[in-house]
């Protein structure tokens, strides 16, 4: 304590010394210049985490007493053996057989039969062949009709293709038979014996043949020829030859493309013109044709352009008069919206090529006293989008604008009472091509569904303006088309489908001849066919996987309408069949 008491004296003494320093020197402190050169940056230390459980060092805490475990292992017998394990098998879909051939056969009313047979060989893994026959035919039997509507369809078809590395060659040939009658009179004009004078049953024969090459990695791409002879048994005939080539050459990221067209068509008809009182000379036509259409394709990201023209020289060989033609051929597409939405467009413009078997083809009624000519196509613009608003839902949207010289439509040809020629084609029962300049506006809207993968469903229709320069109607054509179809796969055996079309108000001219009087001054009558609705449907089922039977619908509305004036058609029909699929 002694030592604690001087110590303390010690301290007082020397903090009294201290404070009288600091008093003798308040009187001149001097200045100081103090220069902050960093911002004031707190910083926080590292914590460290208290212990919840310190340790203890203290005698009274208690230690855990050691435990030790011990197994007492008893061996027990056992006759188990465990087996090798093996991998699941995944049950697999059989693949479907497949058949090289089939042959299809049926019947219905009113005598109506169809036939159909395919087969398709492999001669080697390059090349292979098919043979193909169809045929239709019907007795018929239309109310109220003074002669016979018996028609028959038949044709017969075989290919050869070979695949070799860098190309892939073929031929093809055809035949075909078609037989029509005259049977559409005019209504009360001709009585029962004039009618049965009438040879009005027409036979028309074509044969063909064809052969093409494609060439991969080349400038040089393609070329086809075809050779077609077509004829009637009323002393008409006719040739046609078209040879097709292309050439491609690559330019960077762009393509230019040369596509080269000879096109001959000629022939003759044994009678004049139904318009002509007298059955005085009959008529010849050749038509000849080659064009060249170079072309420059551009594809980018979402960009496809193809700017070309169709330069064409045609010429009459009956007259000896060439004329040279310049089209545009201009089409794009482009992407808006991925897949969604799609515009496109174009200009494009032809010399197309007319021949009596298109006719034919297209209204099996007309006389074979035609003027064949080819059509002027100035040229086709139109505009549209398509695109899916679903995944499984798609649309079309289309507006045209065309204007075409020369264009082909059919008319009635006028009752002649003063020809003689071998077949009845001259009462009024039979249509003439009648040739007339036309603008027209068209309209196109489609929609595509496809609800599951068994069933699909479509819908389009199209709306026409049509403005000719002779003021007269565009004869035969409708300003109002529609189409509904459907297919429905019902499991693995049934299969269904219905097919449904609608056709607009069309107009034609009915005419009668009188002797020693202009054309011009010729009795006439406007006519107009009403529109009509017609549905057809068929149901399938399948036995097994080689023999399936049907059943077809058409007409289902039973309506005897009027495809072309005074034709009317057969009314409900149904047919029955089978279906056979076999290795020949």
């Amino acid at each position: 304590m002694y030592k604690s008491i001087k110590i303390s004296i010690a301290l007082l003494f020397f903090g009294t010394q201290f404070v009288v320093a600091q008093d003798d020197k308040t009187d001149d402190i001097g200045t100081e210049t103090v220069t902050v050169t960093k911002a004031y940056t707190p910083t926080v230390s590292d914590a460290f985490k208290i212990k919840s459980v310190p340790n203890l060092n203290d005698s009274i805490v208690l230690q855990k007493k050691k435990i030790e475990y011990s197994i007492f292992s008893v061996p027990v017998a056992s006759t188990f053996t465990p087996s090798k394990g093996t991998a699941s098998r995944v049950e697999k879909t059989p693949p479907p057989v497949l058949f090289n051939s089939f042959a299809s056969a049926g019947g219905g009313n009113p005598a109506n039969i169809m036939a159909q047979f395919y087969t398709s060989h492999e001669i080697d893994r390059e090349s292979n062949y098919t043979i193909a026959l169809d045929h239709n035919s019907s007795r018929g039997d239309i109310d109220g009709l003074q002669l016979d509507n018996i028609f028959s369809n038949t044709n017969l078809d075989a290919s050869f293709k070979k695949r070799d590395r860098d190309l892939d060659w073929g031929a093809d040939i055809g035949v075909k038979h078609q037989l029509y009658n005259w049977y559409g009179l005019p209504e009360g004009v001709y009585n029962q014996a004039t009618a049965d004078g009438i040879d009005e049953r027409q036979n028309y024969f074509m044969a063909e043949a064809a052969g093409h090459i494609n060439v991969d990695d080349s400038f040089f791409k393609r070329a086809d020829l075809k050779y077609r002879r077509f004829w009637d048994v009323v002393g008409s005939g006719e040739n046609r030859a078209i040879f097709n080539t292309g050439f491609e050459f690559p330019l960077n990221e762009e393509y230019f493309g040369i596509k080269a067209k000879v096109d001959y068509v000629g022939g003759s008809f044994e009678n004049a013109n139904v318009n002509n009182a007298n059955n005085d000379a009959g008529i010849a036509y050749g038509n000849f044709q080659v064009g060249v259409n170079p072309s420059l394709t551009m594809l980018r990201d979402d960009l496809a352009l193809n700017l070309g023209v169709n330069l064409v020289y045609g010429m009459d060989l009956e007259n000896s008069e060439g004329n040279f033609y310049i089209y545009p051929a201009v089409t794009a597409s482009y992407r808006l919206l991925e897949e969604t939405v799609i515009a496109y467009g174009g200009v494009v413009g032809e010399l197309r090529q007319n021949s009596y078997y298109d006719f034919v083809n297209e209204n099996p009624f007309v006389s074979p006293t035609l003027t064949i000519a080819p059509t002027d196509s100035q040229y086709n613009a139109y505009i549209g989008i398509k695109g899916q608003f679903l995944p499984n839902l798609s649309y079309n949207i289309k507006g045209s604008y065309t204007a075409e010289n020369n264009s082909s439509l059919f008319k009635l040809n006028p009752q002649n009472n003063f020809r003689n020629d071998e077949k009845g084609y001259y009462f009024g029962n039979s249509f003439e091509v009648f040739y007339d300049d036309i603008k027209t506006i068209g309209i196109f809207g489609e929609l595509n569904v496809d609800v599951n993968r068994n069933f699909t469903l479509g819908i389009n229709a199209e709306v026409y303006d049509y403005n000719t320069e002779t003021d007269n109607p565009a004869w035969n054509l409708p300003n109002l088309t529609g189409s509904l179809f459907m297919d429905y796969q019902i499991g693995e055996k049934w299969h269904m489908g219905a097919n449904l079309f609608f056709v607009g108000e069309r107009e034609d001219f009915s005419t009668v001849v009188v002797q020693n009087v202009a054309q011009s001054d010729f009795p006439a009558t406007l006519i107009t066919l009403d529109s009509y609705f017609d549905a057809n449907a068929h149901v399938g089922h399948r036995l097994n996987d080689q023999l399936s039977i049907f059943v077809k619908a058409a007409n289902i509305a039973n309506n005897n309408y009027q495809r072309w004036a005074n034709y009317p058609v057969l009314g409900f029909q149904v047919l029955g069949g089978a279906t056979y699929k076999f290795d020949f």
